[in-house]
């Protein structure tokens, strides 16, 4: 009966495992993938903008 519970834990990793898997893969797309992808253009044009203008930082007096 011991090897019932030392194979116990690892069966249930494995399917728990599979089980997140399986998730990740159903909600790749759909209806929440063109949201998704806006958000993603948006924080890219964010960081775009502020690069373009350059650091912030206080002028120099040389």
């Amino acid at each position: 009966m011991d090897y019932v519970s030392a194979l116990l834990p690892p069966i249930v990793m494995a399917v728990a495992f599979t089980a997140l898997v399986v998730t990740i893969i159903k909600n790749q797309g759909g209806a929440n993938k063109a949201k998704e992808d806006a958000l993603v253009d948006a924080a890219l044009a964010r960081a775009e903008g502020a690069q373009q203008q350059g650091p912030a930082g206080p002028a120099r007096d040389s």
